[in-house]
């Protein structure tokens, strides 16, 4: 049986998201045509290659994806210890109370950036109910990476205490549109939860779409460790889609 066809500038992602490298001694223009991947460019100046993925909605489209569950445990230590500092940072005095991780690949960081804090555990959202579970401590979710459409994240009810009234940090590997992350932040400032979210943590931020789905506020308390720009097919490959 023949594999299926790869879209144009593809190619598969087996050895993508495994080191970071140091800092390029000459750096492509932003409008340099790229075929297969896409620069992740750390605080620091390092960086790593991310495989250019075209959307299912429109293949003259495309993402530099992150699977970070697909990386190797140098690079999720890397981008875990960078992204907790960078909250520290931003934080100050205002110490989080809990880290919350969003599933399934803010587990993980959720985790380690918990460490950090000297947090003995973190909360961790989950997309499989359980029969015990409340709807009221659930919300639906949609992904620009998921084409089957929405499903709902689920808080345990047993989990409940640890939040309730807490200053938490949320935590996922990337934020896009911004509509799951403003879906769980309004499930965790609801009644029902009662959390303060004094900040966000990413490890990237594609695009800036989110802003507007944020808000101002919220905006604000959002830090990721690395940028990345929503891309267009042109000839010989992919550049910036302004």
């Amino acid at each position: 049986m023949s594999s299926p066809q790869r879209p144009a500038y593809t190619e598969p992602t087996t050895s993508y998201w495994q080191e970071i490298l140091p800092a390029p001694s000459n750096q492509p223009s932003p409008d340099t045509p790229r075929q297969y991947s896409w620069p992740a460019i750390l605080p620091d100046g390092r960086q790593f290659s991310l495989p250019i993925r075209p959307l299912h909605t429109n293949p003259k489209e495309a993402v530099a994806s992150l699977f970070i569950n697909h990386a190797s445990f140098q690079v999720v230590d890397e981008l875990s210890a960078i992204l907790f500092r960078l909250l520290d940072e931003f934080l100050g005095k205002d110490r989080p109370e809990m880290v919350i991780g969003l599933p399934t690949a803010g587990l993980c960081i959720a985790v380690e950036v918990a460490k950090g804090f000297g947090h003995s555990r973190s909360v961790p959202l989950g997309f499989s109910r359980k029969f015990w579970y409340d709807e009221a401590l659930s919300t639906e979710l949609s992904s620009v990476t998921s084409p089957l459409g929405s499903k709902r994240v689920y808080l345990d009810p047993n989990l409940l205490p640890l939040i309730k009234g807490k200053k938490v940090i949320l935590i996922d590997d990337t934020v896009s549109s911004g509509k799951t992350m403003k879906a769980v932040w309004d499930l965790l400032e609801s009644e029902q939860v009662g959390c303060d979210v004094v900040a966000c943590g990413v490890f990237m931020k594609q695009s800036e779409r989110w802003r507007e789905v944020l808000g101002e506020v919220r905006s604000t308390k959002l830090v990721g460790v690395f940028d990345s720009p929503l891309l267009k097919a042109v000839d010989g490959g992919w550049v910036i889609r302004r």
